[in-house]
């Protein structure tokens, strides 16, 4: 049996071009997913899962429809595999109940990950030498050195809360709280 399913990750998506083409390759369910932010969670996808036989066929539009990233998909296409499930990308013109097809997906697979490998270490590469450079990433400081200065002398005066120093200096408690762990850090390591 060929059944369907379709993925949209965004409100202003919509299913009705993944339904159409579903249909229109013969599937006779579609189970869907409207997944929004982060959310892990794809009750359209474990209702498939449940629903599923010996010698079925998950038809999806794309690959990346099924999974959100490529380790997500390689898990689902071998879980899949192993409840001897098939799956047919449309778009891909993918088809892993066929030998060539399982080989033309592993293939892919191997591409994406090499890719992601590539990008990872010129990420790596352009971030030492930007450290080199003296470039430091993360957000820069909310506060001057001579404003966190201002806050750690108050803070050891004591005359002062925690929070009536926030709010002077208009920054969070954990803020501050990093602030006074860096100086103690730093005054440790000097001693």
């Amino acid at each position: 049996m060929l059944i369907g399913y379709a993925r949209v990750s965004t409100d202003d998506q919509h299913l009705d071009l993944q339904r159409d083409a579903l249909s229109q390759a013969g599937c006779e369910r579609i189970f869907e997913d409207k997944i929004i932010g982060a959310q892990a969670e794809r009750e359209g996808l474990a209702r498939l899962i449940g629903s599923l036989r010996p010698g079925d066929t998950v038809v999806i539009w794309r690959l990346d429809r099924l999974g959100r990233s490529l380790k997500n998909l390689l898990q689902l296409v071998e879980r899949l595999d192993g409840l001897q499930v098939g799956i047919r990308s449309l778009q891909e013109n993918i088809d892993t109940t066929s030998s060539g097809g399982r080989l033309v997906f592993h293939l892919f697979g191997a591409l994406a990950e090499f890719e992601r490998n590539l990008v990872r270490e010129r990420t790596q590469a352009g971030l030492s030498a930007a450290r080199k450079r003296g470039r430091q990433g993360g957000r820069p400081a909310l506060l001057s050195p001579t404003k966190k200065a201002l806050a750690l002398k108050l803070h050891q005066e004591r005359n002062h809360t925690i929070e009536e120093i926030c709010n002077m200096m208009g920054i969070s408690k954990s803020t501050l709280y990093n602030y006074l762990n860096k100086a103690g850090q730093d005054a440790t390591g000097m001693a």
